[in-house]
C-alpha cells in the first residue's frame, strides 16, 4: 500500500499535467509560466520555511546530506566513464553527464517523500523535514555541476568557465532560501505567525503546480532521431542513481529509513530545467530533450521496487 499511496498521486498529476497540455486545455506557455511561479515563490518558501522549522533538530543530517553528495560524485564519475565508452562528441558529454545525475528532487522528489509516513529518522528528525534538508543544498550541487559539466564541453577548465558558474548561482532561488533559512534559523529567530502561514500556503502550492509542469513539459518534449544515447543517460539516472545511492548510503552508514530516503531521492527522473541549461549554455539541445522523457518511465520502474522494499 506504501507504494500504491505514495507513487499514485505523484504520477497522476504528472499525467493530468500532459493531458491537459495534449487536449489544449492550457495554453502552450502556461506551464512555462507555471514553473516560474514555482521556481521562483513556491520552491523557495517550502525550503525556507522547513529549514526554519527544522533546523534546530537537524542533528546527524550531515551522514544523510554526505551520502546525497557521494551520490552526485559517483553518478557524475560513471556518467563520464560511459559517455567515453560511447564516444558521445565534447560539446555534447556535458548534456549526457548532467542527464545521468541531476534528478527532479524539488517536483518528483519530495512529492513521494510527503506522500509517505513522517516518521521520526535520524534522532528523531521527521522524515519530510529530512528530505528538506538534504535536497535543499543537494539542487545547488546540481546547479554547480551543472554549470560546470555544460561550460567544461565547450571550454577547458580554467578562469573562463567561473563567470558563467557565478552568474548561475547568483540567480538561483533554492540557493537563496537554503541560506536564508540557515541563517534565520542560526540567529535563533522565529517567523511572524502570518509571515508562517504564507510561506506554508506558498510551499504547499509548488508540489502539485510542478508536478503539472513536468507533465506538460513531457508533451512538448520530442524523442527523435538517435536514441540509443540519451536513452542510455536516462537509464543512468532512473535505474543506476538508486544503485549509487544504496552505496553511497552504506558508506556513510545511514540506517534502512535513510537509505531508502536517498535512494527515492536519487531515483527522481533528470531534472526538466536541465533542457533549459543545455540551451543556454549551448549543450545538446535534442539529446537534453529526450533523456528527460526516457528517464520517467526508468525512474518509475526504480521507484516501485525501491518503495517496495521500504518498511514504515
Amino acid at each position: 500500500m506504501l507504494v500504491l499511496n505514495a507513487l499514485t498521486p505523484v504520477f497522476l498529476i504528472i499525467a493530468l499535467g500532459a493531458w491537459l497540455q495534449k487536449i489544449g486545455f492550457v495554453s502552450p506557455g502556461f506551464f512555462r509560466e507555471a514553473n516560474r511561479v514555482t521556481y521562483w515563490l513556491g520552491l523557495p518558501a517550502l525550503i525556507f520555511s522547513q529549514l526554519v522549522n527544522a533546523m534546530h533538530q537537524a542533528s546527524g543530517a550531515e551522514r544523510l546530506l554526505a551520502a546525497m553528495f557521494l551520490t552526485t560524485a559517483l553518478a557524475m564519475g560513471v556518467g563520464y566513464l560511459v559517455a567515453w565508452l560511447l564516444r558521445v562528441p565534447g560539446a555534447a558529454m556535458g548534456t549526457f553527464v548532467q542527464g545521468a545525475f541531476r534528478g527532479n528532487l524539488a517536483f518528483v522528489g519530495l512529492p513521494i517523500v510527503f506522500a509517505m509516513p513522517n516518521v521520526a529518522v535520524l534522532a528523531g528528525l521527521p522524515l519530510h523535514a529530512a528530505a528538506v534538508i538534504a535536497v535543499a543544498p543537494t539542487m545547488v550541487l546540481y546547479n554547480v555541476a551543472g554549470v560546470i559539466v555544460l561550460v567544461l564541453s565547450q571550454h577547458a577548465f580554467g578562469l573562463r568557465m567561473l563567470w558563467p558558474v557565478f552568474k548561475q548561482l547568483a540567480v538561483t532561488p533554492p540557493l537563496l532560501a537554503t541560506v536564508a533559512g540557515i541563517g534565520f534559523a542560526a540567529a535563533g529567530w522565529k517567523l511572524p505567525g502570518a509571515v508562517a502561514l504564507t510561506l506554508e500556503a506558498l510551499g504547499e502550492m509548488a508540489l502539485p503546480l510542478g508536478l503539472l509542469g513536468v507533465g506538460g513539459a513531457l508533451v512538448t518534449t520530442r524523442v527523435a532521431g538517435a536514441w540509443r544515447v540519451p536513452a542510455t543517460s536516462a537509464a543512468l539516472k532512473g535505474i543506476g542513481g538508486p544503485l549509487l545511492g544504496w552505496v553511497a548510503a552504506r558508506v556513510c552508514g545511514l540506517g534502512a529509513v535513510e537509505t531508502g530516503l536517498v535512494m527515492i531521492l536519487a531515483a527522481a527522473p533528470t531534472a526538466v530545467v536541465s533542457y533549459t541549461m543545455a540551451i543556454e549554455l549551448k549543450g545538446d539541445e535534442r539529446m537534453a530533450s529526450a533523456t528527460i522523457a526516457l528517464s520517467v518511465g526508468f525512474s518509475l520502474l526504480a521507484l516501485i521496487v525501491v518503495m517496495g522494499t521500504i518498511s514504515i
